[in-house]
């Protein structure tokens, strides 16, 4: 980490903070995933309450550990750093993601002590008045552009945080793959369905079976039909002795027609803009789910617009909404698409075989990007882009769980 001089220049931080803050910041960077693990052990033990908030997968596999430190780093260096890459999406997606949720301002008070006092825990001696008084005004410089943002977001939609969601129905459930379902779902309050820009998401909170109660993030694949909104939902398989995801089992082997979900308002700034420009849709696995909206939207508002479709998955079968996609591009004047399988199934001579190879792929002048799949594969994505021409800040992307693009420090 390459620091600036100890003379503040024009900062949010008071100069003495500053001061302190730069140099600390290194030690803090190099214990920001103890701490956070430390914070969130201490804040569910106080209040287990939040268990019910908190996706505790990501808590299980530490992604969101990893997600809170870098972003808490990241957002401290732009403080001190005025070359620092712009903090901006990154506090964005936390506020929609929060907005989801329900977090409240109050909570903040709650994360604040926790995460101050985790770091006083972990750093000990180090951690002297001055130390303790600058991370507090970081953490606070932080919460209150967070609680801000969140305000803007909940007034925009006309949400209480206190109810943040809405009864949905089951309508009906539809098998894409072995693994995959979409559930079809209206609102069961009498109200019609919020405004929806194609690549936002919506949280779920499910009941489950032992009592808990979790929510999840599911991208609104489809709202074809004006007075429904459809999810799509990928079993999430546990892998070296990890177990399954409770979620996605729950609505894989039980969600049936008739059941109510309670669905927070659509979220996310993953959205089109207006363009005319053509536009490359890059995905990979469940990253299909932000496509089909997006060309959706296209067809009823830009069909002349040209688009390019470019999907890996592992294998045809595991491609899910694949005839969806296909059938509604070709409604489009100038539609391409590719695909790329780990295994290519005989006879199939349109796929290729291996990960996604965008260096042969015709691409247009001022080709804007949209980017949805695990994260080495966005990172892959962008940096062949770029290498092609395309400029940084053409390329977009969404990452499903925790922003751990933010946490590994790349600039987006």
């Amino acid at each position: 980490m390459t620091l600036p001089s100890q003379t503040a220049p024009s900062t949010l931080l008071s100069p003495s903070s500053y001061a302190v803050v730069s140099a600390t910041a290194p030690v803090v960077a190099q214990h920001a995933d103890e701490i956070t693990a430390r914070f969130y052990a201490n804040m569910f033990a106080a209040h287990p309450e939040l268990l019910r908030v908190f996706n505790q997968g990501n808590q299980a596999t530490g992604e969101q550990s990893k997600a809170l430190a870098g972003s808490v780093v990241a957002y401290a260096v732009q403080l001190i750093d005025p070359n620092a890459p712009s903090f901006a999406h990154v506090m964005r997606r936390i506020a929609y993601k929060h907005m989801s949720l329900g977090i409240r301002a109050e909570q903040y008070i709650v994360v604040g002590h926790h995460l101050l006092e985790a770091v006083a825990q972990i750093l000990g001696e180090a951690v002297t008045p001055d130390v303790a008084a600058a991370w507090e005004e970081v953490y606070w410089l932080f919460a209150v552009e967070l609680i801000a943002e969140e305000a803007r977001l909940y007034q925009h939609a006309s949400i209480d945080p206190a109810h943040p969601t809405r009864p949905y129905r089951v309508v009906k459930t539809i098998e894409e793959t072995a693994d995959v379902i979409s559930l079809v779902l209206e609102p069961a309050d009498g109200r019609p369905l919020p405004e929806i820009a194609p690549g936002q998401y919506v949280s779920v909170f499910v009941d489950l079976p032992d009592g808990d109660r979790q929510p999840r993030q599911y991208t609104v694949s489809s709202t074809a039909v004006g007075t429904r909104l459809q999810i799509t939902v990928r079993r999430v398989l546990g892998k070296n002795g990890a177990p399954n995801g409770r979620v996605s089992t729950y609505l894989h082997d039980r969600a049936k027609a008739g059941d109510i979900l309670d669905v927070s308002a659509p979220a996310g700034d993953l959205v089109l803009t207006p363009s005319d420009s053509p536009l490359l849709l890059a995905s990979a696995g469940a990253g299909i789910t932000t496509v089909l909206p997006i060309v959706e939207h296209i067809v009823r508002t830009q069909p002349r617009r040209p688009v390019i479709v470019a999907h890996a998955d592992r294998t045809a079968q595991d491609h899910a909404l694949r005839q969806t996609v296909q059938r509604m591009g070709h409604q489009l004047d100038n539609f391409t698409s590719y695909t790329w399988y780990e295994h290519v199934d005989p006879g199939d001579m349109s796929s290729r075989e291996g990960h996604m190879d965008l260096s042969d792929i015709p691409l247009p002048d001022d080709l804007h990007v949209f980017t949805c799949g695990p994260l080495a594969f966005m990172h892959h994505v962008r940096a062949e882009l770029m290498q092609r021409g395309v400029p940084a800040h053409y390329i977009r992307y969404e990452v499903f769980g925790p922003d751990l693009w933010a946490a590994q420090g790349d600039g987006v």
